[in-house]
């Protein structure tokens, strides 16, 4: 039952009953929402609102996104220029669309960073091992002819063609003993330089930068070395420390 139909006038008036309805609907609407609670409207509101300032954000980031991948694309390549003739037929359009994309939030200069790094250390690690091994061989052969020396001095005449034909063996033996051992440090460094690049390779491969696998392939070596020397200039280029990208 409507409220307020009792003060409606009488069709004993002359008039119809249906007007009187009027305004009981309206105090029903405002009844209706009084059963809203406020808060809830406000939400409402602002939820509405937050809807339309997150879609605009969210245009404004797409925006400055593809302005970052046109400016890191147009820098790329003007550094491919410097590169020769050879290298620049391989870094196509596409490949360098690529690495911009993959630029664009700075991540991957930072892995590169890091990855020259570890590299630089290990390189100056294995320099001082063989250093240490070409200082310990030195000091060997060293003592092995003061040895001898001091053996040919106390010698008498009639053996020292005896002593010096095994002082020359003996020498000849140790000689042969380092240059093996010189040989095993080279071939190690060599096997741990790889293993460095082979890491290189998966890591930047597993971050998205087009072009990197793991691979022994010289030509594909080239192009990766060459989109290294890319992601160096680039990182100079824009004057580190940098300002991440939002």
């Amino acid at each position: 039952m409507l409220r307020g139909t009792g003060n409606a006038p009488s069709s004993r008036d002359g008039q119809s009953g249906g007007a009187g309805t009027i305004p009981a609907l309206r105090e029903e609407e405002a009844e209706a929402q009084a059963l809203v609670p406020p808060a809830a409207m406000e939400r409402f509101r602002m939820g509405y609102a937050g809807e339309e300032a997150e879609a605009s954000s969210g245009c404004d980031q797409q925006a400055r996104q593809q302005a970052r991948h046109y400016q890191l694309l147009s820098d790329l390549q003007a550094l491919v220029k410097d590169l020769p003739s050879s290298s620049q037929q391989r870094l196509s359009y596409t490949i360098l669309s690529d690495l911009a994309l993959a630029l664009i939030d700075g991540t991957v200069f930072d892995i590169v960073q890091g990855l020259l790094e570890i590299q630089h250390l290990t390189e100056k690690n294995l320099y001082n091992q063989r250093l240490k091994l070409h200082h310990e061989h030195r000091v060997l052969k060293q003592e092995m002819l003061h040895k001898h020396k001091e053996a040919q001095q106390c010698c008498k005449p009639h053996n020292m063609s005896l002593l010096k034909a095994a002082q020359q063996k003996e020498l000849e033996a140790m000689e042969q003993r380092i240059h093996e051992e010189q040989h095993m440090m080279d071939e190690k460094i060599v096997l741990e330089l790889d293993q460095k690049v082979i890491d290189q390779q998966s890591t930047l491969e597993k971050a998205g930068v087009s072009g990197f696998y793991v691979t022994t392939n010289t030509q594909e070596l080239t192009l990766q070395m060459n989109l290294l020397e890319l992601i160096q200039k680039l990182q100079q280029k824009e004057s580190l420390p940098r300002r991440p990208f939002p």
